[in-house]
């Protein structure tokens, strides 16, 4: 492995994006950089969860890829040749997604076998085949492939693949998709963030009706600002500020309760700070449609709330109530049910469109 601790700039020098391939806009909130082989299995199982990554999140993630070819491996510069004849047609990342998910297929041939293979697989990505093979062995992608392995001699030693994710520090957990969608998510959730708690902006004395907008429908709910004021000022605050709006029931526990307000939809994430508990007298959980922050313990309040399908009284006491439903209970109780666990990908929940808030 390469020694630690290493960054990407330490290894390949100020602008090193320009000698890699890179996929999504140079502004989005999570940059993924991979150092990869076309013949390391463990690299082909990375580069199938950064394909579902690409697809999944085209606006939140940059992916930038560098090779990384291994002196031991008898087709990794044939390979890295293939991807660059493609590249000058544009056509890099198509020619990157086959050789990974074809690798068995190609590994097993002989490198005299090797072009043949690839002009083929070129002509069916829509590619010039006569421009693939002499771009292939070419000055262009000679030189492409002298600077991939230039840079493997000079940090050896070294065993790919390597990913970095909004990082100096290489990251060394879960690899598969679920958990890597959960990185971005969370990661891209930091651009939305508020950096402290929201000023005091509401009147205890008003009424605050809220109309959740929904893909099944709207659920109207009244809001408790004598009782819960901490947590009615930071719902009213970020419902204004678009932070509900186009997110989905990350959890919906079909007679039970449901819960959102996290736009990574992981529910893990929260707007940036968090804030105490309130626990008023005489509010509890003994009833359907109680409205209720959801938190990581005491004090732990942000933007994730639930609202309850049936009494729950075994949560009196932990969580701050500051609402209840008025109508459109049966909307939630409609939801597709959905229980997220760790390492799990699952489709999103369905939408909840927007929030809007009514002073009276």
């Amino acid at each position: 492995m390469l020694h630690f601790p290493v960054t990407p700039e330490a290894a390949l020098g100020a602008g090193f994006e320009s000698r890699g391939h890179v996929n999504g806009a140079a502004d989005a909130p999570v940059t993924i950089i991979a150092f990869s082989d076309y013949q390391c299995l463990q690299c082909a199982f990375l580069a199938a969860s950064l394909k579902q990554i690409r697809l999944t999140h085209p606006n939140d993630v940059r992916v930038i890829y560098l090779h990384a070819p291994q002196t031991n491996r008898d087709k990794d510069n044939l390979a890295i040749q293939a991807v660059e004849a493609a590249d000058l047609q544009g056509k890099f990342w198509e020619m990157h997604d086959l050789l990974f998910e074809k690798q068995t297929e190609w590994s097993a041939l002989t490198p005299a076998d090797f072009e043949a293979w690839a002009t083929a697989q070129a002509s069916g990505l829509g590619m010039d085949a006569a421009r693939f093979r002499s771009d292939f062995e070419g000055p262009v992608v000679a030189d492409r492939l002298q600077q991939a392995n230039q840079f493997t001699a000079g940090v050896q030693p070294f065993a790919p693949p390597l990913l970095f994710v909004n990082s100096a520090s290489p990251y060394i957990a879960l690899a598969d998709f679920a958990s890597l969608d959960t990185v971005v998510r969370m990661d891209a959730l930091t651009a939305r963030q508020f950096s402290a708690c929201p000023p005091e902006s509401i009147d205890p004395l008003k009424q605050y009706i809220v109309t959740l907008h929904t893909a099944k429908g709207d659920v109207v709910l009244q809001l408790y600002p004598e009782k819960a004021p901490l947590a009615v000022n930071n719902f009213v605050f970020l419902a204004r500020s678009g932070w509900y709006d186009g997110i989905s029931f990350y959890r919906v526990l079909p007679e039970l309760r449901v819960m959102t307000g996290d736009p990574s939809e992981t529910g893990l994430g929260n707007p940036g700070y968090l804030f105490e508990t309130e626990i008023a007298t005489g509010l509890r959980f003994d009833q359907p449609g109680m409205l209720a922050l959801d938190n990581d313990g005491p004090d732990t309040n942000g933007s994730r709330f639930f609202i309850t399908l049936a009494p729950i009284p075994q949560l009196d006491g932990q969580y701050t109530i500051f609402g209840q439903v008025l109508s459109g209970l049966d909307i939630l109780s409609a939801l597709t049910a959905r229980d997220p666990q760790p390492g799990i990908f699952l489709p999103p929940g369905d939408e909840l469109i927007s929030v809007t808030i009514e002073e009276r």
